[in-house]
């Protein structure tokens, strides 16, 4: 079954690449068929109408393959003497719906699905309103992305490596829906972004709101004019979640004081971006800091090369979780102290609305309390992302 889903996914892809290998002169005659083909999305635009600007149809589709491979400490009853592990499918399916109205209201709502569970609707991600009058304020309520370190900050459809870096994934509330109220703008360079949100257990929906809240606070400013480059945007991160002894909440993780310092360089064909992060747990939780470097290469283009540095560890043990992919073949173990090297490409046919990403990764997990969450192994996973 693995190996269909791998002959699945990898033909597509290289489908997608051939004719499109020699692409990305300004004369490219792929990008009008991909302009055109994408503003298909656009169900209704005019400026003129009062009531309603725009009605769009939102989404994205990501599919990956993974290889997971490694040797670690076996523990009877908590994990088998085989690492390894393999999966082709549905990383992401989502759908929606956003309408510009009224001049300053934008209404957004999206869902997550996928084909291969029953029922194929999974939640909502986002169902909101908001409003912004100017570019320095914008008020938004309702479910929607709790975005703070690094990658978790970044929407996976802009991801320059193929997932969310693991101290991001440890730290940042992976549910990151959540119902809330919001205030972001931007002005002279700066930028920041202050919000509230439920701590409710969580049902795919908006939850109840019976389990305190979450607070965020997130201040930024774009160095780029100074420095005389493309990108240079430094931003700090800062969550307060409210300790509570239940578990089935949108904010996910036990985690009371979260700071991140996180950069994004760019100039000419080089890049770099960063995180420095640390968080003080909770019920159980150790607390947690690290740190994650990534420079990259546009090689051309379209062809991007990424590597990635991340070191994390926790003052207890078992404090730290694996990755969505190494997590299964440890049945969900954990460790105290991940390092991680990787070195990825990315293939952009219409930006990030249609790229190809591979990246291989080494990867090891030290585990004191010898439990099942050692791991000294590689990874590799490709796939394709479409948004649109």
């Amino acid at each position: 079954m693995h190996h269909s889903l791998r002959i699945q996914l990898t033909l597509p892809l290289l489908a997608l690449a051939a004719p499109l290998a020699g692409a990305g002169s300004s004369s490219d005659p792929m990008k009008e068929t991909f302009d055109n083909a994408w503003s298909l999305a656009n169900l209704y635009e005019n400026k003129d109408n009062p009531h309603i600007q725009k009605l769009a149809f939102t989404g994205r589709l990501q599919l990956d393959y993974a290889i997971i491979e490694g040797e670690g400490s076996p523990t009877a009853g908590v994990t088998d003497d085989d690492l390894d592990y393999d999966f082709g499918g549905w990383r992401r399916l989502r759908g929606g719906f956003k309408a510009r109205v009224f001049r300053n209201f934008t209404l957004h709502a999206e869902g997550d699905f996928n084909p291969d569970e029953d029922p194929v609707y999974q939640r909502m991600t986002d169902a909101c309103i908001a409003w912004k009058p100017m570019d320095a304020l914008e008020i938004k309520l309702g479910k929607q992305g709790m975005g703070f370190t690094l990658d978790g900050g970044t929407s996976s459809k802009e991801l320059i490596t193929i997932d969310r870096n693991n101290l991001s994934n440890n730290l940042w509330f992976a549910n990151e829906y959540v119902p809330g109220l919001t205030v972001r703008g931007e002005a002279a360079g700066w930028n920041y972004t202050a919000g509230v949100f439920s701590q409710g257990g969580g049902d795919g929906e908006f939850g109840d709101f019976d389990q305190g809240t979450a607070w965020l606070a997130s201040l930024g400013h774009d160095f780029s004019g100074r420095l005389g480059s493309k990108v240079a945007d430094l931003r700090l991160d800062y969550v307060f979640n409210e300790e509570t002894d239940a578990r089935d909440m949108f904010t996910n993780r036990n985690l009371g004081n979260i700071v991140s310092l996180n950069f994004s360089y760019e100039k000419d064909n080089y890049g770099c971006r960063g995180d420095l992060a640390a968080g003080d747990g909770f019920l159980g939780q150790s607390s947690l800091r690290g740190f994650v470097l990534m420079p990259y290469c546009n090689i051309t283009e379209r062809l991007q090369a990424v590597l990635r540095c991340t070191f994390l560890t926790s003052s207890d043990p078992d404090g730290i979780r694996f990755a969505r992919y190494e997590s299964t073949p440890l049945n969900g173990n954990k460790g105290d102290e991940y390092q991680e090297a990787y070195a990825g490409l990315n293939y952009y046919l219409h930006g990030h609305k249609l790229k190809l990403q591979t990246g291989l990764q080494y990867i090891r997990m030290n585990d004191d309390a010898d439990n099942g969450g050692e791991f000294d192994g590689w990874a590799w996973t490709t796939g394709l992302r479409v948004s649109w």
